[in-house]
């Protein structure tokens, strides 16, 4: 019997890994094929300006489950040490995720896919049912995952193993009384995207296209190349068609899937009473000012809206108008009591996150009070932070920069750094103070970014263990390690 009880509907939450707001045709992208996303976009509310909290994987998944920002939780780079293994390290230990919460109001929660957040092998935060990937990523067929609690090779395409793994799932929850909440967590699009990654059926979908949304451009002065093995170079930047042809079909492949979670969900009868959402961990660039690559794709560290601005989606029949679009920014410390106030679900207050549920947006037209504050959202990569409004944005790389102004209104491309704009100086300090002042409220002093030494190439141990002379978390080159 599926669950019916309108109070509790079960949740589907999809997040794919590094797709930029673009990278959807329901964003406007003229040439990626995504007819089930978009459809869920044309029947649900779609975002226009969701961000993450930073532009690199593993912080980014940290900060959406806990509602914590990354000084908050101490995960800073993705996490390169402690995925599996005897040396296994269960990074948000002693952290409340929201599926702990759902759990608690008595959700079944399975996940299906990327976990990344340190000891894969062990169900963590409140889910019973779990299939996850030995480490983060990397190649699409013989992939590591954990099943059962067995390290295996998946020999199928990955994207279609975790939604084979999510709909055993879905099916036996949904035979419940009981909701569910199922996380269905891909690797897609996140390279390798060559060299038979994908399947020729996707690929072939791509022949002669223009990819006329992603700019060929000269590689920006900061590009780090290593952080994708297979992406354009120095030496061949313009002619990056085999690299887009791939992304492009990871996507399109995940676009398929959800069409299958769809289908299934209403062959079960239970598409009336499901949430469902789709977003991704971090945005991405290909090609998109002279990068291919997220937050690490430069080296310093980026915070580009192509890096930063993630896709969203929100579909649940009868409680969300079709055809919603939401401009207001939101963040994805926001989601969590987001999500729970959605649920109706009384939970402990937590006055120490900083994240506003935004969940009057679903209800209808966009009506701000005339008094309301302006919007604004912070982002963090170890000791490089943002604060962004509607109008500007101020990055500042600690202690010594280089620091970035944007006056978004007239640059909304990010094309021109005013940093040193006489006629932005007051602007500049108003927005420093700003960004200073919310940092200082709400960073945990034993694990804040400013103090660890992230370069992008990922996270060896848990942070706050510096001064205690435990620390494994070193700079490193940009020539070794690929972002996995």
């Amino acid at each position: 019997m599926a669950n019916h009880d309108k109070s509790k509907p079960n949740i589907l939450f999809i997040m794919t890994d590094d797709q930029g707001y673009w990278a959807l045709g329901c964003n406007g992208n003229r040439d990626i094929i995504t007819p089930h996303i978009d459809r869920l976009a044309a029947e649900g509310a779609r975002f226009e300006n969701f961000f993450c909290v930073s532009p690199v994987c593993s912080p980014a998944r940290a900060s959406l489950l806990t509602g914590r920002i990354p000084s908050q939780h101490g995960v800073h780079d993705w996490i390169r040490a402690g995925n599996c293994g005897p040396d296994a390290i269960e990074y948000l230990k002693g952290m409340r995720g929201y599926t702990e919460d759902l759990a608690q109001a008595g959700y079944q929660c399975a996940l299906s896919g990327k976990w990344h957040l340190g000891d894969a092998a062990v169900p963590q935060k409140g889910f019973t049912r779990w299939y996850t990937h030995q480490r983060g990523g990397g190649n699409y067929y013989n992939a590591p995952m954990i099943k059962n609690g067995e390290l295996i090779e998946e020999p199928g395409y990955v994207t279609d193993a975790i939604t084979d793994n999510a709909l055993e799932f879905m099916e036996e929850m949904a035979r419940q009384d009981a909701p569910f909440y199922l996380s269905v967590h891909y690797t897609a699009p996140h390279n390798p995207w060559t060299n038979g990654n994908h399947p020729e059926s996707l690929t072939k979908l791509y022949a002669g296209c223009a990819f006329s949304d992603c700019p060929v451009r000269e590689p920006h002065p900061w590009a780090i190349f290593s952080t994708a093995s297979d992406a354009p170079t120095r030496e061949n930047v313009r002619r990056p068609q085999e690299s887009l042809t791939g992304y492009y079909a990871a996507v399109t492949g995940v676009d398929q899937s959800v069409g299958r979670l769809m289908t299934r969900l209403r062959e079960l009868g239970a598409d009336d009473n499901t949430l469902v959402i789709f977003t991704s961990d971090n945005g991405f660039n290909c090609g998109h000012h002279g990068i291919w690559g997220k937050g690490n794709g430069t080296f310093p560290l980026n915070m580009y809206d192509t890096s930063v601005k993630v896709p969203l989606v929100m579909w649940h029949p009868g409680r969300i108008a079709a055809g919603m679009t939401v401009r207001s920014m939101v963040s994805a410390y926001d989601f969590m009591p987001t999500l729970l106030e959605y649920l109706g679900l009384e939970v402990s207050p937590r006055p120490e996150l900083p994240g506003h549920s935004f969940a009057r947006l679903l209800e209808g037209p966009e009506t701000p009070a005339d008094d309301a504050p302006p919007l604004v959202v912070f982002d963090e990569y170890g000791p490089t932070r943002m604060i962004r409004t509607d109008t500007d944005k101020y990055i500042c790389r600690y202690p010594y920069g280089p620091d970035e102004y944007y006056d978004l209104k007239n640059d909304p491309g990010e094309e021109e750094n005013r940093i040193d704009s006489p006629a932005c100086v007051e602007r500049i300090w108003e927005l420093k103070r700003q960004m200073e002042a919310w940092f200082a409220r709400y960073a945990d002093p034993a694990l804040d970014g400013r103090n660890e030494r992230v370069s992008g190439n990922g996270q060896l141990d848990r942070a706050g263990l510096y001064a205690q002379g435990r620390k494994n978390y070193e700079p490193l080159g940009h020539t070794l390690e690929m972002d996995v």
